[in-house]
């Protein structure tokens, strides 16, 4: 009551002081100009009221007019659905999403925009939305019309008391970007998964320290249980003398984003070592910094054995596993360049086997191997380790005797030693161990002597060619002597 007095009080003094003249406080006025003055004050309060009505009456408008604004053109569609969902009001947004004019959608049923296979997920949620106070959300697919179905958040709350239900406000969302990159996402998941599980390369995802987050089935073969390597050390299988070699290409994935292709060694729990080959990329987050690191890895280890098999056709004889003539002549090169430096001699030893055609006649191929075989093991057990035994072809050897002495006689002394011990185990019986067709396997003693030729190098001016031919007349003049011989070269004349 107070605060209105002086609301009235304030009002009658503004009224006044509009007034053209003012009344003396001490001023006899006759009764009919007190009623003439009192009715003009009135006159205008009343105008003042007036005055301030019409404000409030634009100001209202200019509000309406905000509200109708924020409500038509809001970002999102804004539905008001009576108790059996059907379509009361609409905001422009809301009628722009389901395809229709405004003043068509009211009586609508709602369930007439959701497509079929969310019908039933509709009307569960509605019901949910009746029954309770609080507010429900769902994403549901909505048909336009006239246009293709796109995807809609729905946030509803009812209003009114339970059993009064009055309508359900209903926020309608346009999410179909954000399932679209959803889907995407989920599309390119599924793609890797299905590469992960299908390829035979092994697929990791670390974090920055190394440790695992991910491995791809093809790890179940290294390791069993793919759900026990969750979390441990992906270094901890790596051969130690590798293991710092390998981090350090790590660390610097992780710090530069740079990937390295490494080879290494890794040791499975049962003790068998494998050969890896590994290449690491870098992941980042949306604001650039380093996630996680991507590794995909091989199994090079049957590659290798391949590798190896090749370079062994290539160097080394298939028969006896001895160096054939192309190692034979690289080593030959070293070992003339090396007693060129050290002014020690070397000596170049070509064997021709003396009695090995006839074996071949008689009991075949298979035999004639196995004595190559043989010949092969005795020769080497003769030599030392910095020496080389090559098969150059056929029932021929040459020995290379490295470094043996400054000394002309000396180096011829050695040589002679060496190539005496060899003629006399190649004379030794063989017995060879053979499946005759039509019998059982029968031991075969036979006799093969050695022809031996010698040349001694140093400070050679010839090459490894004209080295290996002197040799190969020297064996030529200890087969014309007798055989089962050794002779040293002398140059002709």
């Amino acid at each position: 009551m107070g605060n209105r007095s002086n609301e009235q009080d304030a009002l009658r003094k503004a009224a006044e002081a509009k007034l053209p003249y003012k009344l003396e406080g001490d001023q006899t006025l006759r009764p009919a100009d007190k009623l003439l003055h009192e009715l003009r004050v009135q006159q205008i309060e009343l105008e003042m009221q007036n005055e301030t009505l019409r404000q409030l009456q634009v100001e209202l408008e200019r509000s309406r007019d905000r509200y109708a604004d924020f409500y038509d053109f809001a970002p999102v569609g804004y539905i008001t659905l009576d108790p059996g969902a059907v379509i009361e009001e609409v905001n422009l947004t809301g009628a722009a999403l389901l395809g229709v004019e405004r003043n068509k959608l009211l009586h609508t049923r709602f369930a007439s925009f959701v497509v079929a296979e969310d019908q039933d997920r509709w009307h569960r949620h509605f019901q949910n939305v009746l029954e309770s106070d609080d507010a429900h959300s769902c994403e549901l697919a909505i048909q336009s019309q006239g246009a293709a179905h796109f995807y809609a958040r729905l946030v509803c709350q009812r209003l009114g008391a339970e059993g009064k239900v009055q309508e359900v406000r209903v926020v309608l969302t346009d999410i179909t970007e954000r399932k679209q990159a959803e889907e995407s996402v989920r599309a390119r998941e599924e793609f890797f998964r299905m590469i992960a599980e299908n390829v035979e390369d092994f697929l990791a995802v670390l974090d920055l320290e190394g440790r695992r987050l991910y491995n791809s089935p093809s790890y179940g073969k290294l390791f069993g249980d793919l759900d026990a390597l969750k979390g441990t050390d992906s270094f901890a299988e790596i051969h130690p003398d590798d293991m710092e070699r390998v981090k350090q290409a790590f660390r610097e994935t992780v710090e530069t984003g740079r990937s390295h292709r490494l080879n290494f060694r890794f040791v499975l729990p049962d003790g068998s070592v494998h050969f890896m080959e590994s290449c690491g990329g870098l992941i980042r987050n949306s604001q650039g910094n380093a996630l996680r690191v991507v590794v995909v890895s091989r199994d090079i280890t049957d590659r290798l054995k391949e590798e190896d098999k090749i370079r062994n056709l290539a160097f080394y004889d298939e028969l006896t596993e001895l160096p054939n003539r192309r190692l034979l002549y690289d080593r030959l090169e070293q070992s003339m360049a090396a007693s060129k430096r050290s002014g020690r001699y070397g000596a170049l030893m070509f064997l021709d086997l003396d009695n090995f055609k006839p074996l071949n006649d008689t009991y075949g191929h298979s035999a004639g191997d196995l004595l190559l075989k043989e010949v092969g093991d005795r020769i080497t057990s003769r030599i030392r380790e910095m020496d080389t035994v090559a098969r150059i072809g056929g029932d021929e050897f040459i020995v290379l005797l490295n470094e043996l002495d400054e000394g002309r006689e000396t180096s011829i002394s050695r040589a002679r030693k060496v190539a005496e011990k060899i003629r006399a185990d190649l004379g030794e019986p063989y017995e060879l161990k053979l499946k005759l067709q039509g019998k059982a396997e029968a031991v075969v003693e036979h006799i093969c002597t050695a022809s031996i030729g010698v040349v001694l190098f140093n400070n050679h001016v010839n090459g490894t060619e004209e080295l290996v031919k002197m040799a190969d007349r020297a064996m030529y003049q200890a087969k014309e002597k007798g055989r089962n011989s050794i002779r040293f070269y002398e140059p002709e004349g």
